[in-house]
């Protein structure tokens, strides 16, 4: 059996960290979120994936190749204009020939999410078998109308003042080819894109079969927004494996599972609490503390007495001396001055909001730092306010606080005028 996965999106809601990469291929835990998914259908048997790529498809085919290092097979199908899953979908028509897996490539699952849709869908003589998920809000999703085990209705992220609790659609599916026949027959929807959902609910209308398989709850994450990443990165860090491959010097402590990457030091006094990754190649230290649920890319380097909490830094990070960040992500090349910090807690501790795709929303976490583009530079005493964002390339200047966005390629110089007075 094959596995569609569907990569080609842009991922505006997760910029800056899109503007230089495909959302799929954002780092947690070491890896980019569509390896750990790769990984996860191998381990259900599925060693055929055929990816529908756009946006910045190279970045993606450069690292996964035809999947042999992966141990799968990998085709890469292009989708010439991103219109919708439906039309995500269809390009991969001439590619299968049989009963095929369809999943969302921003979703961080286990095997226990997969297996059951599969399992489901098998010998039940259905058109198209979905995953459903019990979730807090499921208007931010779509919200499936169910009777006796068997959809009768779906409603694609419906507008609501308020959260709405109940089952919704996790972006696992499991179609027979004569998915294609109803995607012929689906128009464009409100959003101008041809929606899945409105294809199932065409097979729906014709009176054809359409299954439901309720997931576990702790075997979906959809990574969506800024946020979600901190959240993705948690899970995997949990089931993290203790390795040592680099070097730790006298005087330093490891608590909890660690990962250390090849050649990477960790220099006296340095503490760090698992879980963690430290990426190959990176130095720790001296007098680092390192908490729980950070993951530390490739060549990065931490200098002496900076603290990280539940961050993501991608490779070749340089945090300077007497720096702080919290609750935050760092993007790739990253280079902050001596004694940078990212506020992550409000006067008031109420949640943290942030503008995404020009829309402020509320986080609904407490804790919430920056989210920092690729190649950003500070000067030493920047400080970086609960929940804004840097565009990539930016350079912050010394003993700056930033209280708002900072869009892309942007110098922040702080002006300010000296008076000399000649005592004498």
């Amino acid at each position: 059996m094959k596995a569609v996965v569907l990569a080609a999106g842009e991922g505006q809601r997760l910029r800056p960290l899109t503007f230089t990469r495909p959302k799929h291929m954002i780092p947690i835990g070491g890896k980019p979120i569509l390896e750990h998914l790769v990984n996860t259908l191998k381990t259900v048997g599925i060693d055929e994936i055929l990816i529908v790529v756009n946006y910045m498809a190279e970045v993606i085919e450069r690292y996964f190749g035809d999947g042999a290092k992966h141990g799968v097979k990998i085709k890469y199908i292009f989708q010439e204009r991103t219109l919708g899953t439906a039309n995500a979908i269809s390009v991969v028509e001439k590619h299968v020939d049989g009963d095929f897996l369809a999943i969302n490539g921003d979703l961080l699952v286990s095997a226990d999410a997969i297996k059951p849709v599969i399992k489901a869908h098998e010998g039940s003589g259905a058109v198209a078998t979905l995953a459903a998920i019990g979730v807090e809000d499921a208007s931010q999703y779509g919200i499936l109308k169910i009777e006796n085990g068997r959809l009768v209705d779906i409603f694609e992220k419906p507008i609501s003042a308020s959260p709405v609790s109940g089952l919704a659609n996790a972006g696992i599916y499991m179609f027979s080819t004569e998915i294609f026949d109803f995607i012929r027959l689906t128009t464009p929807s409100q959003r101008g894109e041809l929606e899945v959902t409105d294809s199932i609910r065409l097979i729906i209308k014709d009176g054809r079969k359409v299954s439901i398989a309720e997931i576990p709850r702790n075997s979906w994450l959809d990574i969506g927004r800024p946020w979600d990443l901190l959240d993705a990165n948690m899970y995997v860090l949990k089931s993290i494996k203790p390795e040592n491959q680099g070097i730790i010097e006298d005087g330093a402590h490891i608590k909890g599972p660690v990962f250390i990457g090849k050649d990477a030091i960790i220099r006296s006094g340095s503490y760090i609490e698992g879980p963690a990754f430290i990426g190959d190649e990176s130095d720790i230290g001296p007098n680092c503390y390192i908490r729980p649920h950070t993951s530390i890319g490739k060549n990065v380097r931490v200098g002496n007495a900076c603290e990280i909490k539940n961050s993501i830094l991608m490779d070749k990070v340089h945090v300077g001396h007497l720096s702080y960040i919290g609750d935050s992500i760092i993007g790739e090349g990253c280079n902050l001055g001596a004694g940078s910090i990212s506020a992550n807690l409000r006067f008031d501790k109420r949640t943290i909001k942030m503008r995404v795709k020009g829309e402020v929303v509320n986080t609904g976490r407490v804790k919430m730092g920056v989210i920092m583009g690729d190649n950003v530079m500070t000067g030493i005493g920047s400080l970086f306010m609960p929940g804004v964002t840097i565009g990539c390339n930016s350079w912050i200047g010394p003993n700056i606080v930033i209280y708002e966005d900072v869009p892309p390629n942007t110098i922040l110089i702080l002006e300010q005028q000296i008076k000399r007075k000649n005592f004498r």
